[in-house]
Parts: C-alpha cells; structure tokens; sequence
C-alpha cells in the first residue's frame, strides 16, 4: 500500500519551502475525527471545513454532528476560516445504496459512499477556488485508506483543484483524536451514519 501519509508530509514540507499556505477544503464527517486533522493541518494551510454527509439518514444525529464540530472549533480555537454546511439529504444516500442494501459494512454501498462525498467535495473546492481538498475518513482505523486515496485522485482529475493524500490515522493520528474527543467531551457515535452502519453497531453492542 502506498504511505499516503509520507505523500502528504512531503507536499507539506514543499508549500512551507516556498512560505506557502495553500487554500484546503477539508471535508469532515464529524467532530472526533476532525479534531486530530485540524490539529495537523493547523498553520500549513487556511482551512475551511466542509460537512457534507448525505450518509447520515437521521435529521437529528446530522444536525446532533455538525453542531459538535462547529462547537469543537470553537472550544478548541481552531484556525478554521469557515463551516459549509452540506446540506442534509438523505435521498442522495440512498440513491447510491440502492440494491446494495445487504452488502456487508465496509463494502461495495461504503466504497460508493466514500465517492459521492469525495465527488462532491471536489466540486465545492474547484468551485471555491481552493488549492486542495482532503477528507477527514482517513483517521479512521475502520475505513479504508487505499479505496479513499483513491477515489480522491479520481475526483480531482480534470479539475482545477488538487486532492491532497491521507491517511491521518498513521504515527497516532488516531489515538490522539480519541484523546482530543476525551479532552473535550465530544460526542463520539458508534456508527458511520446510516441505517446499514447503525444496524451493525446494535448487533455488535448486543454480542458483547
């Protein structure tokens, strides 16, 4: 697999050569794994985050998500220039999940996921103007990082906006947002968003 991480620590070090801080969209899917993101990017780049989530199927735990990472970047005084809100829609979910309802998680109904959030993210950043865009995902060590580099690379091919490579949850990325969530009481679900994901957590919790 390639060392996405290694990939973005060098363009790093090349925008910090030249004195650079390069415009970078950063798409987040919640609080928690934001939080370490932020703290990494903080200072290379002027960031705005993005929360586009059409996986989330539940109004309340959407707007519950968005109001935890907009509290968090404020209590934690994040250099974060602003929010844009996404919107909440399940129907495009759903859409993309049609058919594939009984696919296990993390499979081909995630794999499309991923790339309707990345699609769109690319969209939002060549159309802001912005340098890069990158996805928050990657600190997870329960998505996957090969198909996310990927789908980004796609996405921005043929536009004017570069996909910046990830994989945050490398040299403890991740056991430090599981600190910062603890640090700052953030609310920290134990399913990606939708119906399919909130089903397989109630399994898991109940065999425990």
């Amino acid at each position: 697999m390639l060392n996405y991480h290694a990939q973005l620590e060098k363009i790093i070090e090349e925008h910090a050569k030249r004195g650079e801080r390069p415009k970078l969209l950063l798409h987040c899917c919640c609080a928690p794994c934001a939080s370490y993101c932020l703290e990494f990017l903080s200072g290379k780049f002027d960031i705005t985050c993005f929360f586009y989530n059409p996986n989330i199927t539940e109004k309340e735990e959407y707007d519950h998500r968005l109001q935890e990472l907009k509290s968090y970047l404020k209590r934690a005084k994040c250099e974060v220039l602003e929010v844009i809100d996404g919107g909440f829609d399940g129907g495009e979910f759903y859409r993309i999940a049609s058919g594939l309802e009984q696919a296990p998680e993390g499979g081909a109904r995630c794999y499309l996921c991923y790339k309707l959030r990345l699609d769109k993210t690319a969209e939002v950043a060549e159309n802001g103007g912005y340098d890069y865009f990158a996805t928050t995902l990657t600190v997870s060590p329960h998505k996957n990082a090969a198909w996310l580099n990927a789908l980004g690379f796609e996405a921005a091919d043929g536009r004017a906006v570069k996909y910046l490579p990830s994989d945050f949850k490398k040299k403890g990325g991740y056991k430090r947002s599981v600190e910062l969530s603890v640090s700052y009481g953030l609310y920290r679900q134990n399913f990606c968003g939708c119906e399919f994901s909130r089903a397989v957590a109630k399994d898991r919790e109940e065999k425990k």
